[in-house]
């Protein structure tokens, strides 16, 4: 899950692997990949060891309810979804997959509420799982809790398993700006794109993050490389049609514009000094 609705990386832990906002099934939770206008998760499909005297019944139902419950997700069938992971629940209590599954569907309906409450659980059957304290990370800054979120993203990168720390350090950052954690903000953006130097999200928000400071060719430079790395959405069109104007480039703005209103034509607002909301 991205943390602006974009693919900022949250994830499913049984489900998806993401920004927003993942988790690995069994010693990893699968997280759901966010897009970047949702930051949706990762991996789709839950890491299951059934083999000999563990091939039991049970896990395997579980592993199937499981499965079922993600495709469901991914196809937008939300009730089917949670039926599925509640049959995987009560065969596997302790299954912070099913958990995330049932965060992200109850997101996608739009009760944040009920979302939190099933990623917090996850968090506590899989305390060390990275993927996982990413999900929750990213929910809460979602949620305006920007600054209580930085800790959640600190225990993801505790995790040495966690194969995907640039997300972890996108969302941080992305939140740390949001947070009004400037240093922080910059520090692991940074660090994201080091590792990642194609991740959208980190390389949109430093963009941002050096255009508020002032830093009008910096921005630029990273507002370039983001529309490079992946599909532009209207936040990234309307940054650099804002960066193009400041440096004085209104030919190059009006381009960016253009863009913005041919693409998106369903929002409203047209870059420097409207009102459309990023």
């Amino acid at each position: 899950m991205d943390v602006r609705g974009r693919p900022l990386n949250l994830t499913i832990t049984t489900v998806m692997a993401v920004a927003v906002l993942a988790a690995g099934a069994c010693s990893r939770t699968p997280y759901i990949k966010q897009d970047f206008k949702r930051q949706d998760f990762e991996r789709t499909s839950p890491e299951v060891n059934v083999s000999g005297t563990e091939r039991t019944k049970g896990a395997v139902t579980a592993a199937r309810s499981l499965e079922l419950a993600q495709m469901r997700l991914i196809a937008g069938d939300y009730a089917a979804a949670e039926k599925e992971a509640l049959k995987a629940l009560k065969l596997d209590p302790n299954s912070a997959d099913a958990e995330t599954v049932l965060a992200a569907a109850a997101t996608r309906r739009g009760d944040q509420a009920e979302a939190g409450r099933h990623y917090l659980r996850a968090t506590e059957l899989a305390p060390g799982n990275g993927a996982v304290q990413n999900n929750y990370g990213v929910w809460l800054c979602r949620q305006g809790r920007a600054a209580e979120s930085l800790a959640w993203f600190d225990k993801a990168l505790t995790d040495t398993r966690y194969t995907t720390p640039s997300v972890a350090l996108a969302n941080s950052g992305s939140c740390a700006a949001r947070a009004g954690q400037d240093a922080r903000a910059g520090r692991d953006l940074r660090r994201a794109i080091a590792l990642d130097p194609q991740n959208a999200t980190a390389l949109g928000a430093l963009a941002e993050l050096e255009f508020r400071q002032g830093n009008a060719f910096e921005a630029r430079a990273f507002s370039e490389r983001r529309l490079s790395a992946a599909p532009a959405d209207r936040a990234a069109l309307q940054l650099a049609s804002q960066i193009e104007e400041k440096l004085g480039d209104t030919v190059a703005a009006a381009r960016y514009v253009q863009r913005m209103r041919a693409e998106f034509p369903q929002t409203q607002g047209s870059g420097m000094g409207d009102d459309g909301k990023r």
